[in-house]
């Protein structure tokens, strides 16, 4: 009974990650879905501003705050240890969830690219983005990443081990592709208005700000000189020529 639970809390919160991360997709496009970036209930634009901000700081500190080894610790208390990854999971799903119902667009426009080739093309380089991410996760253990692996292990009476990390594919170019693939797809667009400018600019400043100030500090923490090296070898996130070849077959571990 208790390994059915734990299997099928782990994929609810698996699924629920999936759902959410396609409905992220068209939010950010603006197609497809009744809430989007640029569209929603017409707000006054100072409190569509501070509706937005909050939105995002609520969710930058829930992604970070819970990713601390601390609070991991103090949820274990509560929680079983294989769930709690995906318990972050979900949290963090949920946390999308509001943000793109509670959403206020601020419509008025930056820039609005009209050749259709053009417009092709920034849709092609946010569609390159989004499956950077996506194979990004794959590159780690995307199973693992998303609390699948965890459960599945505990369910089955195995003990859970760390997922050793080959510098490899992206790894080998940059040390975050994931978010580097984040960035593409958020700036790459053809209609910038204000609201989406707002997002891609405070969603790439927390980005760089949480690698550096906690991501970073807590992989060299775990790692100490063997990740000091890999952050001499390898950009953090934007490549340059020749980054992959000192990289293979070099090991860190991942977050």
């Amino acid at each position: 009974m208790q390994r059915g639970i734990t299997i099928a809390y782990g994929g609810f919160c698996y699924l629920l990650f999936l759902l959410t991360f396609l409905y992220a997709i068209a939010f950010v496009a603006d197609f497809g879905v009744p809430r989007t970036i640029d569209r929603g209930p017409a707000v006054p634009a100072i409190t569509a501003l501070a509706v937005d901000i909050a939105l995002l700081g609520l969710f930058a500190i829930q992604h970070s705050g819970m990713a601390r080894s601390g609070f991991k610790h103090w949820l274990c208390r509560y929680l079983s240890a294989p769930l709690e990854r995906s318990t972050y999971v979900l949290l963090s799903s949920l946390v999308l969830l509001l943000l793109f119902w509670q959403w206020k667009p601020l419509p008025g426009v930056i820039w609005s690219l009209q050749s259709p080739v053009v417009v092709a093309l920034l849709y092609a380089i946010a569609a390159l983005g989004w499956l950077i991410v996506l194979t990004s996760t794959f590159a780690i253990n995307h199973f693992d990443l998303f609390g699948l692996r965890q459960v599945w292990l505990s369910a089955h009476g195995k003990p859970y081990k760390p997922v050793a990390f080959q510098e490899h594919f992206y790894y080998r170019l940059v040390r975050h592709p994931l978010m580097l693939g984040f960035i593409i797809a958020f700036w790459a667009t053809p209609t910038m208005t204000v609201g989406h400018l707002l997002f891609a600019v405070i969603s790439t400043a927390y980005m760089l700000l949480a690698i550096h100030f906690l991501e970073e500090p807590d992989l060299v923490a775990a790692h100490g000189e063997a990740y000091r090296d890999y952050q001499r070898r390898v950009p953090m996130i934007c490549p340059r020529l020749g980054a992959g070849r000192s990289a293979h077959g070099r090991r860190h571990g991942s977050t």
